[in-house]
């Protein structure tokens, strides 16, 4: 997660080359092919549509494929390649040159620049097809108020314990306070989190009414940012709180920390974290008995607000046969095929009727993925946000290791990124 977001910073360093690179779609405006509006027609049917799937996930789209193959008579092939970075740069290249694919899974926070770029082009469906997701998540394949994917899965942080030293989670975070108090002694802590990096640090200056930029009737408003407003200071205070009376060691404040916290975890000296599904298998593997579950309530009553990262599915902005490329989207985010994604994946659908299916419901980890992403903020999408990463990241640890007051620190951090805008995104 954190190589992903890394490589989202670097994307404003080559814009402008790549920017210079990509098609010109104002002035070679590509042909379509959308239903005829007077016959209700479809587009004759292309031979082969072609999709770039994550790298070891084909198993999943296999079925998938195979059922659209059936119901369409259109061949699909697939191509795996590495989703966080490889699916975006490759198309790059592979666009303007004419060898792009139909359709492409990227991860929501890389769609505001790859839309900037010419790379995915704006989707219509039905609103009975959007309906069948999350909110939340269909907005996360929103740029600029316009639809630019489906959902393919979701992923958020969770309350992660080893049930040998915490029978069962706490209900809220007075709760653990208390707990860690008691059980953090030596090289044994409570609870440890990485609340010193922006990605996990944000859900908990959220729930106090801090956020990233404003939405303003469905779009971003870069010049709006409630980073240091009074709620971010006061969770920020909150953070420090546990780092100042010794909860959390000095460890896990730095690039370091997740290493740190993970091998403090797998050794058995710590009774809970704050981690997402990604950590689960290496847990198993280290031999703790985990649970999971969401996050526990803070002190002020409001769930954790953690940031929420969704992988969609989206039409390239090269492909000719859109109409058809819409389709396949639709039909390997429905519902049969979402489930189908969860048994061979564990990759979690924001499909409302699969959250109570008992595939879901009866898996504690599941479970508590699909109900914390209910109080989850997706991670801002807009190219700017990659001005946002830095600064923060360097606001918290300040305010961890008690280098500095919060509010002082937020108010550097938002300076610094106000200014990184105006520079990088005229």
């Amino acid at each position: 997660m954190k190589k992903a977001l890394s490589l989202f910073m670097m994307i404003v360093l080559v814009f402008g080359v790549l920017a210079a690179c990509g098609p010109n779609r104002a002035e070679e405006p590509k042909e379509t092919e959308p239903t005829d509006s007077a016959t209700g027609e479809e587009p004759a049917k292309p031979e082969k549509l072609v999709v770039w799937e994550d790298k070891d996930k084909g198993i999943a789209l296999k079925p998938a494929i195979e059922s659209f193959e059936k119901e369409y008579g259109i061949k699909v092939e697939y191509k795996e390649l590495n989703m966080a970075d490889k699916i975006r740069d490759q198309l790059r290249l592979d666009g303007p040159a004419g060898n792009a694919p139909d359709v492409v899974t990227l991860p929501h926070d890389q769609i505001g620049q790859v839309v900037v770029e010419g790379l995915i082009d704006e989707i219509e469906v039905d609103q009975a097809v959007l309906d069948t997701f999350t909110e939340a998540s269909v907005n996360a394949q929103m740029y600029d108020g316009k639809l630019y994917g489906l959902p393919k899965s979701t992923e958020t942080p969770v309350f992660i314990y080893n049930k040998k030293l915490m029978p069962e989670p706490p209900a809220t975070f007075d709760e653990l306070y208390e707990f860690s108090k008691d059980f953090t002694k030596g090289d044994n802590y409570g609870f440890l989190a990485l609340w010193d990096n922006f990605y996990f640090g944000y859900g908990i200056m959220g729930a106090y009414e801090g956020y990233v930029f404003n939405n303003e009737n469905g779009a971003l408003n870069r010049d709006d940012l409630g980073l240091n407003n009074e709620g971010a200071v006061e969770g920020a205070a909150y953070i420090q709180k546990w780092y100042k009376e010794g909860l959390f060691p000095k460890g896990i404040i730095g690039e370091s920390g997740g290493s740190a916290m993970d091998g403090l975890f797998n050794e058995g000296k710590v009774a809970a974290v704050m981690n997402g599904p990604w950590a689960f298998q290496g847990m198993k593997d280290a031999g703790i008995d985990i649970g999971v579950a969401p996050l526990p309530t803070l002190p002020n009553g409001k769930p954790v607000n953690t940031f929420m990262g969704v992988k969609g599915w989206h039409v390239t902005a090269f492909t000719e046969h859109k109409y058809w490329a819409t389709k396949l989207v639709e039909h390997i985010t429905n519902a049969d095929s979402a489930k189908q994604r969860f048994e061979l994946t564990q990759e979690i659908p924001p499909v409302k009727s699969l959250i109570e299916d008992p595939i879901i419901a009866d898996n504690e980890a599941a479970k508590a993925v699909a109900v914390q992403s209910s109080y989850a903020v997706a991670m801002p999408n807009i190219p700017e946000m990659g001005e946002v990463w830095g600064p923060m990241a360097s606001a918290l640890q300040q305010i961890a290791s008690q280098k500095s007051e919060p509010k002082k620190a937020l108010d550097s951090a938002v300076d610094t990124i106000k200014k990184q805008i105006e520079t990088n995104h005229k």
